[in-house]
């Protein structure tokens, strides 16, 4: 599903070239849950600005689903944003003045989706993450976990095939980290392909599979069975 074929990204910053990734080779099966671990600057935002087409390869070979990227145009790509790719972030990105159910429809407005079919969609997604009873509440009286709930819905309404987490528990306590976790881990179990972005190797372990990255180079990439 995922390939990267020596991929590379230099950034020209004030005249100095800045190295994000170097050469790295990834392969990432269709229903795998895959971990990538690494610190703040490590190269973590650029790989995933590239996995989710935000961004382009400097060098090097992206493929998806059998298309090498580059063959797209931008509408084409933002066509693959919007359907393809599922994205959960950090700070939960919900639009704080509407409800829950509103931040889930939007994508799907956009997408052309029938309006039966949206709120169908809607209520399918907001259920499966215990949030309905929550629907008509705006981000603002929702608590941290149950904004990343809604995220994860949104996600989930557009049917995508690939979900995309950049440190989807960076901003919850422990223990509401490991609710979302068991999310994730229910998404994989129902063939979904995840590829988690985090700085905590607690929570990447938590997946199948784990890659790692440091300055901007893939180091290794292990196994992983821990369910902590």
């Amino acid at each position: 599903m995922i390939v990267f074929k020596n991929v590379s990204k230099v950034y020209n910053m004030g005249g100095e070239q800045v190295r994000a990734l170097w050469n790295a080779n990834i392969h990432i099966k269709q229903g795998e849950f895959v971990s990538v671990v690494g610190p703040s600057g490590s190269g973590k935002s650029t790989l995933m600005n590239i996995v989710g087409c935000l961004d382009v390869a400097s060098s090097g070979q992206y493929i998806l689903d059998g298309i090498p990227i580059d063959r797209y145009s931008e509408k084409q790509l933002a066509i693959v944003r919007n359907k393809k790719i599922g994205f959960i972030f950090q700070n939960f990105n919900l639009i704080q003045t509407m409800t829950a159910e509103e931040n889930v429809e939007l994508p799907l407005i956009y997408q052309g989706v029938g309006k039966s079919e949206r709120r169908a969609r809607v209520k399918e997604a907001l259920e499966k993450v215990d949030i309905y009873s929550r629907r008509l509440h705006t981000p603002g009286q929702l608590s941290g976990g149950q904004q990343q709930r809604v995220a994860i819905a949104r996600a989930m309404a557009s049917k995508p095939s690939l979900f995309l987490a950049d440190e989807p528990t960076g901003n919850l306590d422990q223990a509401t980290g490991a609710q979302i976790m068991s999310i994730f881990r229910e998404l994989h179990k129902q063939g979904n392909t995840i590829v988690l972005i985090t700085h905590d190797d607690k929570v990447a372990m938590q997946a199948d599979r784990s890659i790692r990255i440091m300055d901007g180079i893939v180091t290794e990439t292990r196994e992983e069975r821990s369910q902590i």
